[in-house]
């Protein structure tokens, strides 16, 4: 974002606009400060003003002016919480505007240029390539075929200095084992963080040791011998994963109409989405609307507090994985924590700078997503639980309705499920769900979205795909499962799926009935005869 003329403008209208305030903020402060001695309420909301004052002018480059208007406000706590206030502070508070309006001059002719904001999060998509340095060449040559089919570039490296000629890599998986015991040893593993793809460790030792040294290396995961590909797999993909979810969405809750501006701009120039609540009868309806990935909460506001508000979020199962952030000029570590305990994860003091703001941020909702992701994930598939994909299913409408594009959904059932458990056992059942949920998995594109729903039936949502797309993508992966050859026992068998499709091409219907639709197109599809697919055709049954 540095160097961008069109945001230095908006954050330069914005400063302007609470520069304006600023003049009627310090107005007021003295009309409050002549009636302390008279007027017992007057000092709470004197205490509310400065607390405010002391939150923003600092985010907007009046250091002193906060720091001072803090100062003020903690006196003026002090007599609040006190049994009988003292007169002589009383007399000091009563000086506190003709004190801050001198500080607000001398910020201003301190202020330096506009200042540059870091550089935001790219939005530009990932090329998926993995590095492999493994000497053992069945385990390799294994791993190539496994990652090459979920739609990886995978490159072989010879040796640890092959590091510096390859091109640009998005992840490196390292075997540690025997006779690459000392890989990480190497000093192209000693550089500094940041300057080394994620790192993937295998090892045939699963000791504490082990492990530690693989997280001193940097490792992102570590993963003993024999290999659980599907599960190694599933880890990069979890490491992708905040770029396949989209934007990180923030919702900011705040009454402060200049600094809630600041922070949306600076937040939606990293390529996040961003809302804002000023009013708390309409939180709950913004929550379910945007489902967002991080809340970021004002402490103090007029009719109601920061934890209040936290935990009315929190009465929702929904949203016990969203964090919440309390933004405050608070500097009690009393009452931070008892906040803390109110609902809250975490607690950024005013003012803030805006890479303050763009890392805590960035940092709380990237983990938010890889520990969303990683809960809802089916144990057997790696993929979208039930609730998850319906979810998504939510998310993808939505987002088609905005951009005006259409949108497809697949309900997908095996068929006669129940005699391959009957006849082949359990295990055999599981192999056949995994193989065709990694089939899926292989075909879909990474944009789509795809869950089990329950037993073996699986709903793929198709983002950008019309009818005719989704039935043409959907028809060549049930000819190449229909060709895949299970065995059990010395018994070969094979097996077929239904599937049936409805789509939203005009902004038609809503997302619950794209998955009714699908639906009943399923049902249509088994009872024509099973290994086929139905398309819904918009009448009801």
């Amino acid at each position: 974002m540095a160097d961008n003329p069109q945001l230095q403008a908006q954050l330069a209208a914005i400063e302007a606009r609470f520069r304006q305030r600023l003049d009627d903020e310090l107005d007021t402060l003295n009309d409050l400060c002549a009636q302390l001695h008279d007027d017992p309420s007057a000092l709470r909301s004197l205490r509310d003003r400065l607390h405010k004052l002391a939150g923003s002018a600092g985010t907007f480059g009046y250091g002193e002016l906060g720091r001072v208007a803090r100062q003020l406000e903690q006196q003026a706590q002090t007599q609040l919480d006190a049994k009988q206030p003292d007169a002589a502070v009383l007399t000091d508070l009563s000086s506190a505007g003709a004190q801050l309006r001198p500080l607000l001059k001398r910020d201003e002719q301190r202020q330096a240029q506009p200042q540059q904001l870091d550089a935001g999060i790219s939005d530009e998509d990932r090329h998926r390539h993995v590095g492999l340095l493994i000497e053992e060449d069945d385990l390799a040559s294994q791993m190539t075929q496994t990652l090459d089919s979920f739609g990886y570039q995978v490159t072989r490296l010879a040796s640890p200095e092959a590091l510096h000629t390859a091109a640009q890599l998005d992840a490196l998986i390292i075997d540690t084992s025997p006779p690459g015991s000392r890989l990480l040893s190497h000093p192209v593993f000693q550089q500094a963080p940041g300057q080394l793809p994620p790192l993937l460790i295998i090892s045939s030792l699963d000791t504490f040791s082990s492990r530690l040294q693989a997280v001193r290396a940097g490792a992102v995961g570590f993963f003993t011998k024999p290999v659980d590909l599907p599960l190694l797999e599933r880890r990069l993909e979890r490491g992708f994963s905040s770029q396949q979810g989209g934007p990180f969405r923030v919702l900011i809750v705040d009454d402060d109409t200049e600094l809630t501006a600041r922070y949306q701009l600076v937040l939606s120039n990293a390529g996040i989405r961003v809302d804002t609540v000023s009013d708390a009868n309409l939180l709950l309806d913004k929550m379910h609307k945007f489902i967002p990935e991080v809340v970021l909460m004002d402490l103090n506001m007029p009719e109601y507090s920061g934890p209040e508000l936290a935990q009315v979020i929190r009465l929702d199962d929904d949203w016990l994985r969203v964090p919440i952030v309390y933004l405050s000029a608070e500097t009690n570590a009393e009452r931070q924590m008892s906040a803390l305990l109110k609902a809250g994860d975490d607690f950024i003091t005013k003012p803030i700078s805006d890479s303050t703001l763009l890392t805590t941020v960035y940092a709380r909702a990237q983990r938010a997503r890889m520990v969303s992701d990683a809960l809802a994930r089916d144990s057997l598939t790696g993929l979208l639980k039930h609730a998850d994909i319906k979810e998504q299913l939510e998310l993808e409408a939505e987002r088609a309705k905005r951009s005006h594009a259409p949108v497809s959904v697949a309900m997908i059932d095996i068929d006669h499920f129940k005699n391959v458990n009957d006849s082949y056992g359990h295990a055999c059942g599981d192999n056949v769900i995994r193989a065709l949920s990694n089939m899926l998995r292989q075909r879909l594109r990474k944009v789509d979205r795809l869950g089990r729903y329950g037993g073996e039936e699986f709903v793929a949502v198709l983002p950008g795909c019309n009818s005719d797309d989704a039935y043409q993508l959907l028809e060549s992966i049930r000819e190449a499962f229909n060709a895949l050859q299970f065995s059990s026992g010395g018994q070969q068998f094979h097996c077929s799926f239904s599937a049936g499709i409805s789509a939203c091409e005009a902004d038609a219907w809503a997302d619950e009935e794209l998955l009714e639709r699908a639906d009943r197109a399923l049902y249509r599809a088994k009872q024509s005869g099973r290994n086929r697919l139905c398309r819904d055709d918009g009448v009801p049954d």
